[in-house]
């Protein structure tokens, strides 16, 4: 499997437009397929990737105090939501661009076959409108040395998703159109920016903004507008 993706032209690179809006032909979405040990490579004919994170703010009321909300408290964040629609190729499918051995690659089939978890990277290249202008903040990481994929002068946001279970995974074949696609939906451990060390940054002195203690950073909420004080 992949062993002449250059010469493949279902992974050939096309040029995207340069726009201060980021649009989804310079969203790239890596995994580290079945055969290719611990080498990203980039998800071909991929039709949507989406994920989404949710969890419950809840409400702190006084008694005698009527019907006034003191404080919104956030509760514990739900794991994140990944959804990827693609084509199915003959020779690969999710399954196998997700690490597991399904398709002509070995015996996986279902759900209850996987073993172990994988891990997906999302990144989001820069538009040379914005880099050459010199706006992109420290923070916007290079092209982090695993990805081999991409141009190592290119900037990009890069999002990790660790520890991926499959928790839903679905086929069509219609009758009215030739094409057939492949829906899987997973739930990720964890979510972060694929570079900095987690220990040291992703802690609780993580700088988030809207903190009325930095000076450095100014707006947040007016309800801890004394606590510079």
């Amino acid at each position: 499997m992949r062993t002449q993706e250059e010469q493949n032209s279902i992974y050939w690179k096309g040029a995207t437009p340069q726009t201060r809006v980021a649009i989804s032909q310079k969203n790239r979405v890596f995994s580290k397929p079945f055969g290719a040990k611990t080498k990203w490579l980039q998800v071909g004919v991929l039709s949507t990737f989406d994920w989404s994170e949710a969890r419950t703010i809840d409400p702190v009321r006084g008694v005698g105090f009527g019907d006034r909300i003191q404080e919104l408290v956030p509760s514990v964040t739900e794991p994140a939501t990944l959804t990827l629609n693609r084509t199915l190729l003959y020779t690969s499918g999710l399954m196998q661009e997700l690490g597991y051995r399904g398709g002509v690659d070995g015996l996986v089939r279902s759900l209850r076959h996987h073993k172990w978890p994988f891990d997906i990277m999302s990144e989001l290249v820069f538009s040379e409108l914005v880099t050459k202008n010199g706006s992109v903040s420290p923070f916007a990481q290079n092209v982090p040395p695993q990805v081999s994929a991409l141009n190592q002068k290119d900037l990009c946001l890069t999002t990790f998703f660790q520890g991926c279970w499959l928790n839903n995974i679905s086929i069509s074949f219609p009758a009215d159109s030739a094409i057939v696609l492949e829906n899987c939906s997973a739930t990720a451990m964890d979510v972060w920016d694929g570079v900095s060390n987690i220990p040291q940054f992703y802690n609780d002195n993580i700088r988030s903004g809207n903190s009325p203690f930095n000076p450095n950073e100014e707006g947040g909420s007016t309800l801890f507008a004394g606590a510079n004080g």
